[in-house]
């Protein structure tokens, strides 16, 4: 199939721009933008859709960014100004961009194995602490993250850059409030999984190593500016916190979400579950 070429800020390309600063249009269409060698190759590994490639008109292409065109159903040769815009690069050259199918927003997604960790994200405004958050969760042995309420779009930019590539290794699935992930966890603990639901708050009951993360943990981080809304508080199981010293009050969201998880892994790796049923 030959690429289509963009060398104008024509209607192709103001759609797929749409992509990178609007909201409203990536949910519309269901596909967002990726860029960057570890973020497309980490989507495809783990069976994403690649639906259109976009590359550099202008230059030669690596042996990486041949293989990658090969795998997609469009292309897309675009002048390096647009596709610069597009990436909104002020410097360097990139390469290819690829738009990405989004899949659907079901906890089923989320694997549960017995010693499960999981995290809910309450209303963040910073994709980028999304993004972070989902690294982290990579990195450090997390299912899944539940992005809760009125929030930053994990699939924004921002988030994606952030994640380096771990939004499409770990699970992100997004609900409008609480609801649906307390019908989730009530399945969860009906099939005899008996899963924990940990609040961080700066006035928690427990200091975050106090707490056993052996167990299977659903951790819930709040908004950065308000912290976690009355539901969840009210919903928690226990409260942790982070014992601090000096004149900072709290933690960066994504900061307190990564201490948790290396409690949980340093937690978990001295003390090792048996992912078949239990400890």
């Amino acid at each position: 199939m030959a690429d289509l070429k963009i060398s104008t800020r024509n209607s192709r390309f103001q759609l797929l721009e749409a992509l990178t600063r609007n909201r409203n249009h990536r949910l519309r269409e269901h596909r967002f933008v990726v860029q960057g060698v570890r973020p497309i190759s980490q989507a495809i590994e783990h069976g994403w859709t690649l639906l259109t490639v976009i590359h550099d008109a202008e230059r030669s292409l690596s042996s990486w960014a041949r293989d990658v065109l090969k795998q997609a159903p469009e292309t897309i040769a675009m002048s390096s100004a647009l596709l610069a815009e597009l990436a909104e690069k002020d410097e360097g050259a990139t390469e290819i961009l690829a738009v990405v199918a989004m899949p659907e927003d079901e906890l089923s997604r989320i694997p549960v194995p017995a010693d499960f960790l999981g995290m809910v994200f309450d209303r963040p405004t910073q994709p980028g602490n999304i993004g972070a958050i989902l690294r982290s969760m990579d990195a450090l042995g997390g299912q899944g993250l539940i992005v809760s309420g009125h929030a930053a779009d994990p699939y924004d930019p921002k988030s994606v850059r952030a994640s380096t590539g771990s939004l499409f290794a770990t699970p992100v699935v997004r609900t409008a409030s609480g609801g649906p992930v307390f019908d989730w966890v009530r399945d969860i603990r009906a099939r005899g999984i008996p899963l924990t639901l940990v609040a961080t708050d700066e006035h928690g009951d427990v200091d975050v190593w106090d707490y056993d993360f052996t167990q299977p943990s659903l951790v819930l981080i709040g908004n950065e500016t308000g912290g976690l809304a009355r539901g969840w508080r009210e919903a928690a199981d226990v409260m942790v916190r982070v014992p601090m010293v000096g004149a900072a009050s709290s933690l960066n969201a994504s900061n307190a979400a990564t201490l948790m998880l290396y409690e949980a892994a340093r937690q978990r790796a001295a003390r090792p579950v048996d992912r078949r049923g239990g400890l």
